[in-house]
């Protein structure tokens, strides 16, 4: 059994973790941390668990479990590993921004792999630490990489994605509470936003030469969870050859399944699963890509992830059933 460790234990993505964690035939939880839960049920933060599972939060790390999971603040995971040693075994998850960037990549003598498993499997399976992608980066990523890799990307790319609140955190905000998100929709570091980063890095990994711009406006959208993201670009070649090139990318790709039907949203959320639909008109290719932002955006991703270092199959603990009808 992998025994794994949790820190940061009350929010959105260790939920998600634990509920996914708990029916892994592989894996067994050895502690969840959290400062401002310590000693109370894990059912406390994550109502659903209550019947579920008997385990309380600890302010008590063990540091020789086999894997770590950060489920902390974006930046706050390098102070934590500062402050805490784990074995030279422990295999380190991080589900925040520290080391996406290859500039950022090498921490403590620690040496991080970007955990875009349509990407880097390889690189993957032989690492110890491992740099979990955010959850529009995995989207878009996962819209662009068949383009980029067969070098058809040659001007802008127009992104418009909407996520879920709970992408926010669970830590309640002015544009989070129900009164102002309920019927309500708004933008939010329209072409400025931090997973533009790893974005375009991945997609200078596959084609160098792109120095286009990836012009990304990212909404908040009235609902908890799922990300709907539509991405457009000009290109000649036919449709039927870019869904051939998209099918022949993600062929071993369990999680990524590419169609030219329409999508909705509830295809995917609570799943693992990233649906591509394309369609074309012209010269113009449209690319529409869905993802939970909780699961395939982050702590299921996590988990394929650590399913991967430990040589196991990667849909390991996560065929999961969508909300959709």
């Amino acid at each position: 059994m992998i025994n794994i460790g949790i820190i940061g234990g009350s929010g959105y993505t260790a939920g998600e973790l634990i509920r996914i964690l708990m029916y892994h035939p592989n894996a067994k939880i050895d502690f969840v941390y959290s400062t401002t839960n310590s000693g109370k049920p894990l059912s406390i933060a994550h109502h659903d668990l209550l019947g579920d599972i008997e385990m309380n939060f600890t302010d008590t790390v063990n540091p020789n479990v086999n894997v770590v999971f950060l489920c902390l603040g974006h930046g706050k995971s390098k102070a934590f590993l500062e402050q805490n040693q784990f074995a030279n075994h422990t295999k380190i998850i991080d589900l925040g921004n520290d080391f996406r960037l290859t500039k950022d990549k090498v921490f403590d003598g620690k040496s991080f792999v970007y955990g875009l498993p349509e990407l880097n499997k390889s690189a993957i399976k032989n690492a110890q630490f491992i740099a979990n992608p955010g959850c529009f980066a995995t989207a878009i990523q996962l819209a662009l990489l068949p383009l980029a890799n067969n070098e058809l990307l040659t001007t802008d790319v127009h992104i418009n994605a909407t996520t879920g609140s709970t992408g926010a955190g669970v830590t309640p905000s002015e544009t989070t509470h129900f009164s102002w998100r309920s019927n309500n929709m708004s933008h939010y570091k329209a072409f400025e936003h931090q997973h533009l980063g790893e974005i375009n890095q991945s997609v200078n990994q596959l084609q160098a030469d792109y120095t286009n711009e990836l012009i990304f406006v990212p909404n908040r959208g009235d609902f908890a969870r799922g990300i709907f993201a539509t991405l457009y670009t000009t290109i000649e070649e036919s449709l039927e050859d870019v869904v051939a090139k998209y099918e022949a990318f993600y062929k071993d790709q369990p999680f990524v399944t590419v169609t030219t039907t329409g999508i909705n949203m509830k295809q995917v959320v609570q799943t693992n699963k990233c649906i591509i639909s394309l369609m074309k008109k012209g010269n113009r290719l449209l690319i529409t890509s869905v993802i939970d932002n909780l699961t395939k955006g982050a702590s299921g991703q996590a988990i394929q992830n650590m399913n991967l270092l430990f040589g196991l199959d990667e849909t390991t603990g996560l065929h999961l059933k969508p909300s959709g009808f």
